[in-house]
């Protein structure tokens, strides 16, 4: 399997940066501040474990997108669109951990369709949304395993392609 790193090499440049978060509160503080750097057309994937803060993160992601509704996990209906409150680009929020197959299942969401107007984000997509696009966040949340109380995280900022090059990931 490729590591966001090998992908890179295929697919253009790689930006990095390592974001230390220590509860849910900043989990979803991350992702207003991620919001910032957000632009119609962006394609954000989400990887970790169950439990991981995807959806917190997400939450904050619309919270600075200053979009309509909750932002809630959309694992029983696969995907939701939430429309900015504020003229910005919508959030299409995609859980993809019941699909199994490739993009060729994605497709019937016409994720395609969306991403140029919308910020996409999409949970448990990795090796089925990556065609979409050359340009994508790839948002790695890495936690402490096994029966545990302790909400510190690890998360790793993936920018790939010409899009994320120049960008200053740290600032989030």
């Amino acid at each position: 399997m490729d590591t966001p790193h090998n992908q890179a090499a295929h697919q253009g440049p790689l930006n990095q940066a390592v974001v230390e978060v220590d509860s849910p509160e900043r989990m979803q503080e991350l992702g207003r501040r991620l919001a910032k750097l957000l632009r119609p057309g962006d394609l954000v994937m989400l990887t970790g474990e169950l439990g991981a803060g995807k959806t917190t993160l997400t939450r904050g992601l619309g919270e600075g997108l200053g979009v309509r509704g909750a932002v809630t996990s959309p694992t029983f209906v696969i995907a939701r669109v939430h429309p900015s409150l504020v003229d910005g680009p919508p959030l299409v929020h995609v859980d993809a951990y019941r699909l199994g197959g490739g993009l060729e299942e994605m497709e019937d969401l016409d994720l395609d369709v969306s991403l140029p107007d919308s910020v996409v984000v999409v949970e448990w997509g990795d090796g089925k949304v990556e065609e979409l696009t050359d340009d994508r966040l790839h948002v790695l949340i890495h936690r402490v395993v096994g029966d545990t109380d302790d909400d510190r995280r690890t998360v790793v900022l993936h920018g790939v392609g010409t899009r994320w090059a120049d960008e200053d990931l740290a600032l989030a």
